[in-house]
């Protein structure tokens, strides 16, 4: 668990389900890999997060952002495979755009990850038509590594994905 100026990042509990499942609708879903929480999925689902409670190589790890008593977004942190390298994956609930709040977690988080697990390299791969979590990578400070063209088959379309990447050089003395 950790604190940003205005955030606060821990483990989901078991109260949160309500607000993970409003992240979860329509317009947040379009650009990622599943579709939308049902009210009949959305226990199934949410039990999943509930699980990733710390970082390892045989589990993920999830993270509630919490902005005063409410959930606005879903960190997810999961080893690649390759020697100390870990994916990022990230939500957030849709009115809480443009605030800065995605921006503010995942600095945190990057930072975490570096110091505190002595990982060598972040990476994000992401749907090439998601321009705010391009953007989102690069304020961070990931750079674009890979553009692939019709690499990946999802909810009945080729699309094209985007890999970020950074290593802890690339993290700003100033975060």
């Amino acid at each position: 668990m950790y604190s940003t100026d205005r955030l606060t990042i821990r483990p989901f509990s078991k109260d949160d389900i309500h607000d993970v499942f409003t992240i979860y609708q329509e317009e947040t879903c379009r650009y990622l890999l599943h579709g939308p929480w049902t009210t009949e999925d959305r226990v199934e689902r949410f039990r999943k997060k509930l699980l990733n409670q710390s970082l390892s190589s045989e589990s993920g790890l999830s993270l509630a952002v919490v902005e005063g008593d409410r959930v606005i977004g879903d960190l997810s942190v999961w080893y690649t495979g390759m020697k100390d390298t870990v994916e990022i994956g990230y939500s957030f609930a849709r009115e809480t755009g443009g605030k800065g709040y995605a921006t503010e977690a995942l600095r945190g988080l990057v930072k975490r990850l570096f110091i505190e697990y002595d990982i060598h390299r972040i990476q994000a791969t992401l749907d090439s038509r998601n321009q705010a979590s391009s953007k989102l990578c690069e304020r961070i400070g990931m750079r674009e590594e890979a553009h692939f063209i019709q690499d990946y088959w999802n909810k009945g379309e080729w699309t094209d994905s985007l890999v970020y990447g950074m290593l802890m050089a690339d993290l700003d003395p100033e975060m």
